[in-house]
């Protein structure tokens, strides 16, 4: 039976390994997206993205909030 210890143990270290593969992965990149189509480079692209860029999300009008707002001086 495994403890909680030995869970986090095996928790740290497969994350750890995953880092590593990743960042391993993360040096080829270029080369692999040269090689690439540019549709499938576009597309490859546009899946990384939201690691690299925050999302923007739209800011709207709620009813009842000013349509105008009027920034005063503190002089």
């Amino acid at each position: 039976m495994k403890t909680k210890d030995t869970a986090e143990i095996l928790t740290t270290d497969l994350r750890k390994t995953l880092k590593g593969m990743i960042l391993n992965e993360i040096k080829h990149l270029p080369v692999m997206l040269e090689k690439l189509e540019p549709e499938h480079r576009l597309n490859m692209l546009i899946k990384l993205m939201p690691f690299i860029l925050p999302k923007v999300e739209n800011v709207s009008h709620e009813q009842g909030e000013p349509s105008e707002f009027e920034i005063k001086s503190w002089h």
